[in-house]
């Protein structure tokens, strides 16, 4: 994997400019990730995935999105259906678990449908947080539920569906965003709880799903195990809790570097954050000036990061066949609604 960068980056807009062709040529990015600003049409959107590709000469590059369904969907209709929030499936679950895990599974599968369609091959998908009372609505409705085994048994489905699609999953946000009372896209969200607390409750799902191929980091501080740095840039988090106590050894990324909670500049951001253990740093707005810093101070994939990297390649595939119609119904039927999925 020495011929990649550990960075994922997005692009400004619905094609890629002189500029951007020749900074990822020349930077090799890992992989990339499209958001809304990137979506328009259908072969737009395929022409784009395949341009980032080239760039880098991978046709495996990964390409991610967060495509989860409610306020979180960057790919809208009438390019894809509109899909129901996490907190949907919750709702079933709660009346019928076995309706309820097939609805995740079910939605997860759609999602993998809809996405290779485009050439995508990850989603940033199951949300694991377990959202607490008090806590903002950042996560909100994109948690499932309230209840840490629920909210680890419907990610597994969420997830197996991406994966029997031939679309990987990135668990998020490690190890847990649910206690934050602040938007870490504006602020630096500060945790309070006890480490036994925190291991009982917003820990669990990712204990469960700790076998995910990728995770991606809470841009959250843990005062009670780190008083100074958020899980993204804290070696106590990602190496005593993520790595040990949650048992995650695959390719851990960082949230997005642009995000607020994150202080200083990106030179010093993406030092602290390969500095504490990440494998990758994903930086997300397509900002050109923002991209060449990063790029300058992320190394190579390398020993233990470059051995997950490669994991994940060869986890890629074409997915098994599928009824696409019957699964939509049957997907609509469970959620009881007049779904604009069918």
């Amino acid at each position: 994997m020495a011929e990649s960068k550990a960075m994922i980056l997005g692009c400004g807009g619905l094609t890629l400019t002189d500029e951007e062709r020749s900074f990822f040529r020349a930077e090799r990015p890992w992989g990339f990730i499209l958001f809304a600003r990137n979506i328009h049409e259908r072969q737009q959107v395929i022409d784009l995935v395949a341009s980032m590709r080239e760039c880098v000469g991978r046709t495996d590059a990964p390409v991610l999105i967060d495509q989860e369904g409610g306020r979180v969907q960057r790919i809208k209709p009438p390019l894809v259906p509109d899909y129901p929030p996490a907190s949907a499936i919750g709702d079933v679950y709660r009346s019928s678990e076995a309706d309820g895990l097939r609805a995740a599974w079910l939605m997860g599968r759609l999602h993998a449908h809809d996405l290779s369609g485009f050439g995508i091959n990850v989603d940033c998908l199951p949300v694991l947080d377990v959202p607490m009372d008090g806590g903002h609505d950042v996560i909100g409705n994109r948690a499932f539920c309230k209840e840490p085994e629920a909210v680890a048994a419907l990610g597994r489905q969420a997830m197996d569906g991406l994966t029997a699609g031939g679309v990987l999953p990135v668990i998020k946000h490690m190890p847990g965003h649910g206690r934050a009372t602040v938007d870490s896209h504006l602020h630096m969200p500060v945790v309070d709880a006890e480490p036994e607390d925190l291991e009982t409750s917003d820990f669990v799902p990712f204990k469960k799903l700790a076998d995910a191929p990728m995770a991606m980091t809470a841009h959250v501080m843990f005062s009670k195990i780190d008083p100074d740095r958020p899980s993204t840039s804290s070696p106590v988090i990602i190496e005593d809790v993520i790595r040990k106590k949650i048992g995650f050894n695959g390719l851990l990324m960082s949230d997005d570097l642009s995000m607020k909670a994150l202080s200083g500049d990106f030179a010093s951001k993406t030092d602290a954050i390969f500095g504490a253990g990440c494998d990758v740093v994903l930086h997300c707005n397509g900002v050109m000036e923002e991209m060449v810093e990063v790029s300058a101070h992320s190394p190579d994939l390398d020993g233990a990061s470059a051995r997950r990297a490669q994991h994940v390649l060869s986890l890629f595939g074409a997915g098994e066949k599928a009824d696409e119609e019957a699964l939509r119904a049957e997907f609509a039927g469970i959620m009881g609604k007049k779904s604009p999925l069918v």
